[in-house]
């Protein structure tokens, strides 16, 4: 029986594709992608030769019904987005829901994403978490930001170069300035860097250097010092 398969790409290094993901995408009938120009590069460096179907925001309600039908027809199909795993603040919901919905099986493979290798390299409590992706750019965001303030989980951001600044400082206002965060970029890529300090001083640092690349913004929870400790003690208690 035909499925959906979801499938994670390489969100910089494309050594990180995984050999299961590289059959899989080589036995589908084909393939959606974000955007079909930044896949095809993907592809050729594989060598898969597969047809493409473009799968993205803006046309996904329109799409999601002929590729459940195509699937009810026999047709195995893989989902792919630019980089990471499609869903995680990329398309894939919609289309993975009617599927569901329709009783199409979807199978979905371990991958690369950006939020895990920032939040273990932050040096924050990472055994719970909040991901929180991409804030609204515009209405609620500061809304959510206020309802994140007691949050004691260490808390996930996904932002774009053009608006980090603007966020971190949003973030200080917020949280406050003495709060700790850890902002990674280029993750994977030859010139992946994690910022490390306050909120004042990460700020102070990307003032000074023009932000380049994919951010993972990385926000200590509230009480970080209690958490940490919290944690520790149930790692040795897991232990005993």
């Amino acid at each position: 029986m035909a499925k959906l398969y979801i499938v994670p790409t390489p969100i910089g290094n494309l050594e990180d594709i995984t050999l299961r993901a590289i059959r899989v995408l080589e036995e589908v009938d084909f393939i959606l992608a974000e955007d079909t120009r930044t896949s095809s590069v993907l592809l050729k460096h594989l060598n898969i030769e597969k047809p493409l179907r473009s799968h993205h925001k803006f046309n996904e309600h329109a799409t999601v019904r002929a590729v459940a039908e195509a699937i009810e027809a026999g047709r195995n199909v893989a989902l792919i987005s630019d980089a990471g795993t499609p869903g995680i603040s990329d398309p894939g919901f919609l289309l993975v829901r009617t599927c569901v919905e329709e009783g199409i099986e979807v199978e979905t493979l371990p991958g690369a994403t950006a939020c895990i290798p920032a939040l273990v390299q932050s040096g924050f409590p990472c055994d719970r978490f909040c991901f929180e992706g991409f804030l609204p750019q515009k209405k609620g965001r500061m809304k959510r930001l206020m309802e994140l303030a007691e949050e004691s989980r260490t808390i996930v951001f996904y932002e774009s170069p053009f608006r980090v600044v603007k966020c971190l400082e949003q973030l200080a206002e917020v949280f406050g300035a003495e709060r700790r965060v850890a902002v990674s970029r280029e993750l994977t890529k030859k010139f992946e860097q994690t910022v490390r300090g306050t909120l004042a001083e990460v700020i102070a640092h990307f003032k000074s250097q023009q932000p380049k690349g994919e951010f993972v913004i990385v926000l200590a929870g509230k009480g970080l010092k209690n958490r940490a400790v919290e944690a520790e003690e149930e790692q040795i208690e897991d232990y005993e």
